[in-house]
């Protein structure tokens, strides 16, 4: 029952997106805007081309919030069966935040959190 359910789950998710995409495609008008085509920064205006580089620093900064983010991910689960696993969970638990905060304080040293 898992694997069909699964199966069927996955061909639906499919034609959904499909067919979301196919109707957009002939029911939308297609209107050309040059507006359109232009960097959307905050409803303000663009200054400069869209083209320029940024500091390598908001993607370290991205990068430290999506590992951070996903932690909580794997925190719900373990959550669910702590009481079940007892001191094993525990012990998991405490060595997978020992090593977060590890690559935290690496982070910290090289100075990936500055914003200066």
């Amino acid at each position: 029952m898992g694997a069909i359910a699964l199966i069927a789950l996955t061909i639906a998710a499919i034609l959904f997106s499909a067919g979301g995409i196919i109707v957009g495609k002939l029911l939308v008008k297609k209107t050309y805007n040059a507006q359109k085509g232009q960097a959307y920064e905050c409803g303000i205006p663009t200054e400069t081309s869209p083209w320029q580089q940024f500091h390598v620093g908001y993607y370290l900064f991205a990068l430290l919030f999506l590992i951070f983010d996903v932690e909580l991910v794997f925190l719900y689960p373990w959550a669910v069966v702590v009481k079940k696993m007892g001191m094993t969970a525990l012990a998991e638990i405490l060595v997978f935040l020992f090593i977060l905060f590890m690559g935290f304080l690496y982070a910290h040293k090289k100075g990936a959190l500055k914003w200066s």
